[in-house]
């Protein structure tokens, strides 16, 4: 079998690399054989393996290599999970980031990023904001998912740098935390830099504090655990996890901040099995707000809490209930 080039026609509007090309190769290839194309890496743009949520764009050349094939490039990069965009315009993009996905390159990962992904079939953000993390303005840790966004214009990077560093931003978290607070709402009101002896890790003792705050309401209480709704009013690397952790409240699934004195809160071996099953923290950024780039309107974004946040809540609440 040869490779299969197709060239995204100028009458289609720009769409997910799945939808479009099953539309437009009728007979040759299902949707859903598409999608087993891409997991594999045999489907391409500009030699970058193609998602079956990779918005395609007029233009674009798409190749379709044989299934005896992968040993190229695109079978080489990190495997990317698939993301959903929320709302794309001239300015900017809005997706919804699952866990697993590392925002930009940096130290340990050099491509297979979600920036590497979107600029891959958005050239024009190469040169917006800074070399190797073009359009990026803010960041989620790998393993918290939810709504951020990156900008695709020189206009909307500083419009919306700015509005972070003002931090006029509004963001909305949702947190799973290993505990049962007293009161039903509160405050950290306390400074956080670079651990002293750990520097990759941050912490509220540090000799080189940079102010920061969080708010915290509780939205359901499930004997063991509380799902948290959190309004952080900076933006700090680690912030939220470092501070429900420093006031007794850390985050579920927390490999580095969610150590545990106290292992009490579970007190049955059934509560210990579904909090087994969360593989990253419980943390979700759920809403996000701000003035648009372009008209100046604010317009806000949201995604709903993910399943394994999800599963896990309805564990708890099946097994409080059972024992009413």
């Amino acid at each position: 079998m040869q490779i299969r080039e197709f060239i995204i026609p100028e009458n289609v509007n720009p769409d997910r690399a799945d939808r479009i090309l099953a539309a437009h190769l009728p007979g040759e290839y299902s949707r859903s054989a598409l999608a087993r194309l891409m997991r594999k890496g045999l489907v391409t743009l500009r030699d970058r393996s193609v998602r079956p949520s990779t918005i395609l764009s007029p233009g674009d050349k798409v190749e379709l290599l044989p299934e005896d094939r992968g040993t190229g490039r695109a079978r080489m990069e990190p495997e990317v999970p698939d993301f959903i965009v929320v709302m794309e315009d001239h300015d900017l993009i809005v997706v919804d980031k699952p866990a697993g996905i590392v925002v930009h390159p940096g130290a340990g990962r050099v491509s297979g990023t979600l920036m590497d992904e979107i600029v891959a079939t958005r050239p024009e953000m190469m040169g917006v904001g800074e070399q190797g993390r073009w359009g990026v303005v803010h960041r989620l840790d790998r393993d918290t998912s939810g709504v951020m966004v990156l900008a695709k214009s020189s206009r909307a990077y500083e419009s919306l740098a700015r509005q972070f560093q003002e931090h006029s931003v509004h963001r909305v978290y949702l947190a799973l935390v290993r505990a049962e607070p007293r009161n039903d709402e509160g405050m950290v009101d306390a400074p956080l830099g670079r651990h002293s002896k750990d520097r990759k890790r941050m912490s509220t003792r540090t000799s080189k504090p940079r102010r920061a705050v969080t708010r915290w309401r509780v939205i359901e209480r499930l004997q063991g655990i509380t799902l948290l709704e959190i309004t952080p009013e900076t933006g700090r690397t680690h912030q939220i996890r470092v501070h429900l952790a420093s006031v007794g409240m850390p985050v579920a699934g927390d490999q580095v901040y969610g150590k545990m004195r106290d292992k009490g809160v579970l007190f049955n071996p059934e509560r210990g099995r579904a909090l087994a099953t969360l593989k990253r923290q419980a943390l979700h950024a759920a809403v996000l707000g701000f003035s648009h780039p372009g008209s100046s309107r604010y317009v806000e974004f949201s995604s709903p809490i993910p399943k394994d946040m999800g599963k896990l809540v309805e564990a708890f609440r099946s097994d409080r209930n059972s024992q009413r």
